[in-house]
């Protein structure tokens, strides 16, 4: 191990590993039609594996960042990447679809990267270059996720569609090499341990919310287990927030959460995230649309994949440019700019879309929007809370995000598969109400975090690297 670590060099190690990480979120979805015709199984069944992937990640999420906080963020880190590395070589040679969705599992263990390389982050760089390098990250993650949708086609061509797997295995494994070797284990960590009654009832409660929330459109919205499921849920939720504010030690510090300097910045990213994928994930949808419709452009998976490269491109410029724009604009209007580029690219979706460069334009605007208003919350949550919390506090932003995402998504099935034109294709009207709609909840997310303004602080600031022998044990003011 080397005797010297940089920021530079730390920053690669994580970078690399959350790209692990990042290429696995959507690298599934375009083959699903494959994995169901390998495995003799209807597409319903297959789509288990984007499920048990959303559910575990979810899960993950809050409950390793807080042991991170707890155990040592490095070691957590590394860990989480060990997982993901081994969900990669079982889903490479399952040989059925029940080992296959274990894979999956394991693999969506490894959404606990993101907060904890936020983690990393605040340990290792300096404070002067914090908020560029989360921008950076930010855009690393979502690069990665448009990739898999991208790069899934092609290489399971190449490959076969369980050799897809290979791309994000060599990068996990790479990660770890580098996080043992540049990567430091410094950082404050927080006193405690894990809460055990919270962890199960939040595990409960975002199972029992994101199940119905993925397969409502197939099971049926108003059916019993639907229905049932919500209702246990609502039950869930109650019970952990009763629980979570009578501890001594909380798994999730409700109280934290509520800050005024906290919650818009959290309930924004709840509706950016349905904004997000409500749009990006259909918008391959959109562009493949067969031209017997009478509106669709008809493009193969190909063609609607270099489609989506400038929102690719306007996410990954924003994102690395983070830090430079920081220090023009605060990061609350960042993240309000980000969520309002993101609804003027939808609507100018819905508005304009006869030619496949209006769509690019579209695409590219919203992706501008998105690299602002990920990097921006990330820094904001990042940058207030106590250092020792900052994995539990990341991995709550991060989940809501990603509750948003499997609202946006259920939502945008529900109404652009509930109109179909008699050839079968859905209406196009169908998309016009539900991305208007989606563009509304992004700018409802603008005007929380511009409406709602923190409080000043009395005390010091919260610093960002280890300063005393003793951790910090700083709250937020609450309104």
């Amino acid at each position: 191990m080397p005797t010297t670590h940089t920021p530079r060099a730390a920053f690669t190690a994580i970078a690399i590993s959350v790209a692990s990480l990042a290429l696995l979120q959507n690298l599934v979805i375009p083959v699903i039609p494959l994995i169901a015709s390998d495995y003799g199984v209807t597409a319903d069944a297959a789509s288990w594996t984007i499920t048990a992937w959303l559910i575990a990640a979810a899960v993950a999420t809050p409950l390793l960042g807080r042991i991170g906080d707890l155990r040592g963020r490095r070691s957590t880190f590394l860990g989480v990447l060990g997982v993901v590395a081994v969900g990669d070589i079982v889903a490479s040679f399952a040989p059925n679809l029940p080992v296959l969705i274990v894979g999956r599992v394991l693999q969506g263990v490894g959404g606990a990267l993101f907060p904890l390389a936020f983690g990393l982050l605040r340990d290792v760089m300096p404070r002067e270059r914090l908020t560029g390098a989360i921008g950076a990250t930010s855009a690393i993650i979502g690069i990665g996720g448009a990739a898999g949708s991208v790069l899934a086609g092609p290489l399971a061509e190449l490959l076969g569609w369980q050799g897809i797997f290979a791309v994000p295995f060599v990068a996990a494994v790479a990660g770890i090499l580098l996080t043992v070797m540049l990567v430091p284990a410094v950082g404050i960590r927080a006193h405690g341990k894990v809460n055990v009654l919270s962890a199960l009832l939040l595990s409960g409660w975002l199972i029992a919310l994101l199940v119905p929330l993925s397969s409502g459109a197939r099971w049926g919205w108003g059916s019993p287990l639907t229905i049932g499921l919500f209702v246990l849920a609502a039950v869930l939720i109650v019970a952990w927030a009763i629980a979570e504010l009578r501890s001594a030690e909380p798994l999730v510090d409700l109280r934290l959460m509520a800050a005024r300097a906290i919650w818009p910045v959290n309930a924004a990213a709840l509706l950016i995230g349905a904004a997000a994928f409500g749009f990006w994930g259909y918008l391959p949808q959109f562009l493949e649309t067969p031209l017997a419709s009478g509106w669709g452009l008809g493009l193969d998976v190909q063609a609607a994949g270099l489609a989506l490269l400038p929102l690719l491109v306007g996410m990954s410029s924003v994102g690395f440019a983070t830090g430079a724009i920081a220090r023009i604009i605060p990061l609350r209007v960042m993240m309000a700019l980000g969520a309002l580029f993101m609804a003027g690219g939808v609507t100018f979706a819905v508005v304009e879309h006869r030619a496949i460069w209006e769509l690019a334009v579209a695409g590219g605007v919203f992706g501008l929007g998105i690299g602002l208003a990920y990097a921006s919350a990330a820094s904001i949550i990042v940058e207030t809370v106590p250092a020792d919390r900052t994995g539990i506090a990341t991995g709550v932003n991060a989940n809501l995000r990603t509750i948003g995402s499997a609202i946006g998504s259920a939502f945008t099935t529900a109404v652009v598969f509930g109109s179909v034109n008699p050839g079968g294709a859905p209406a196009q009207s169908g998309y016009a109400v539900a991305w208007l709609t989606l563009a509304a909840a992004a700018v409802v997310a603008a005007v929380i975090v511009l409406a709602v303004r923190p409080p000043r602080r009395t005390g010091a600031p919260v610093p960002l690297a280890p300063t005393a022998d003793r951790p910090e044990e700083q709250l937020l003011d609450a309104a």
